[in-house]
């Protein structure tokens, strides 16, 4: 087999383990209220602004 036939049949086999490694189940995200995730923006604003 020629290095080319077997450089198609790796990426002929290797992309269906890549979609699968790339369709993950999405994380778990908690119901935030907007009024939450303004109050959160807010505290790690301030954080940042006190480390410097």
């Amino acid at each position: 087999m020629t290095w080319w036939k077997f450089v198609g049949l790796a990426g002929f086999f290797g992309t269906p383990e890549g979609a699968a490694a790339v369709r993950r189940a999405p994380r778990p995200r908690g119901d935030y209220t907007p009024a939450e995730v303004t109050a959160r923006l807010h505290e790690r604003l301030a954080e940042s602004r006190a480390q410097g």
